[in-house]
């Protein structure tokens, strides 16, 4: 055989090893390149990510396993590598269905956070309403707290740190977890504007009130009254007392005075305390929590009667009376329904703790 064919067969066998090597290498190449394509790169496991700090998206891999996120780590690398994408932003990301890694990447990269309903409950004390939202946020229960008390940021929205409870209007809104402790007082400060400050300034003006002492006279109210239907009457009472010159006398300024929730005893009405109202004459100096809207409405909108008497009965509601005698008879009823109450409970415990001696006679002969 010739030299010339013997060159001859060799190229072809160069070209043929070539040609699989090729063939072999674009078959690996648009494999791994489909699996970067799929939209089923990352299937989650848990199914929100919250991500306090900017960093390395090359370092969420130990979190993405830990979250029990389904994907190939070194597909992850490789897409790292192929999309260019280097770094994420801090933020609460919702990753509901499987996703592709470049849609993944693009999402965190660009700090696309998924906001979320952020409920703040009625009738809250300040403390506690601190505790409760802090708890939902990126920001703690210590900034948000320092927020409320700074100076800087009072001075810009106009409103003194005692009156700040009163304006948080309870609702769901719409968040984003990465919000700061100023920025979730700027925006309630904007709902609080909308829902009371705007449409009710007015009527305040008429009632010789500012906002924040209705606001105050509602957070009484939203804690006195158990049924919204009830509200303009006890707000009548109040307005009665006010006019008149009379301490207002609310019992939930003993209890937040006294800083407990329950049935109150004589002594905690003698309690020194600048919200007390069975001490101090008027409003305390700022709400004693963040009254539902039904509760400022009734504050602006009393009940036009002439109770200056009230306490509870049964069912929830408050016996209303014009004098003092008619008071205490009422109140007569309401102290022997709690003791007939207190009764009940007694005898109930010492049936059950002598069903349970029994029980564990017959158990022990």
């Amino acid at each position: 055989m010739s030299l010339l064919a013997k060159l001859h067969i060799k190229s072809c066998h160069l070209i043929v090893v070539v040609s699989l090597f090729l063939i072999s290498f674009l078959l690996v190449f648009f494999s791994r390149y489909n699996r970067l394509e799929t939209d089923n790169a990352l299937i989650p496991g848990a199914q929100t990510l919250l991500l306090h700090d900017d960093g390395e998206l090359r370092d969420l891999i130990p979190l993405l396993q830990h979250s029990e996120f389904e994907f190939d780590v070194k597909n992850y690398e490789w897409a790292l590598q192929v999309y260019g994408y280097q770094s994420f932003r801090a933020g609460r990301y919702e990753i509901n269905e499987p996703i592709s890694f470049i849609d993944f990447f693009f999402k965190l990269s660009q700090g696309l956070q998924d906001p979320f309903n952020v409920v703040i409950s009625s009738g809250m004390e300040q403390d506690r309403l601190i505790q409760r939202v802090a708890s939902r946020f990126r920001f703690s229960a210590q900034d948000l707290s320092a927020a409320m008390n700074d100076s800087t940021l009072l001075s810009e929205i106009m409103v003194e740190a005692p009156q700040l409870i009163g304006r948080m209007i309870p609702n769901t809104y719409e968040m984003y977890w990465t919000t700061s402790a100023r920025q979730f007082i700027l925006r309630m400060m904007q709902e609080f504007d909308k829902a009371v400050l705007i449409p009710y300034s007015e009527r305040a003006e008429e009632l010789g009130m500012t906002i924040d002492q209705i606001t105050t006279l509602a957070s009484i109210i939203e804690w006195e009254v158990r049924h919204v239907d009830e509200k303009p009457r006890v707000s009548g009472l109040y307005w009665n007392r006010l006019n008149r010159r009379m301490r207002l006398q609310a019992d939930p300024t003993v209890a937040y005075a006294i800083g407990v929730r329950r049935r109150l005893q004589y002594s905690d009405y003698r309690v020194a305390h600048p919200y007390n109202t069975y001490r101090i004459n008027g409003l305390p100096p700022g709400p004693l929590n963040n009254p539902r809207l039904t509760s400022i409405q009734a504050a602006l909108y009393p009940e036009d009667h002439n109770y200056l008497f009230m306490v509870a009965t049964p069912e929830g509601y408050h016996a209303f009376t014009t004098n003092y005698q008619d008071h205490l008879r009422e109140s007569r009823k309401w102290t022997n329904w709690l003791r007939e109450q207190q009764r009940i409970r007694e005898r109930m415990e010492a049936e059950a703790k002598t069903d349970a001696n029994a029980q564990q006679s017959a158990a022990n002969p």
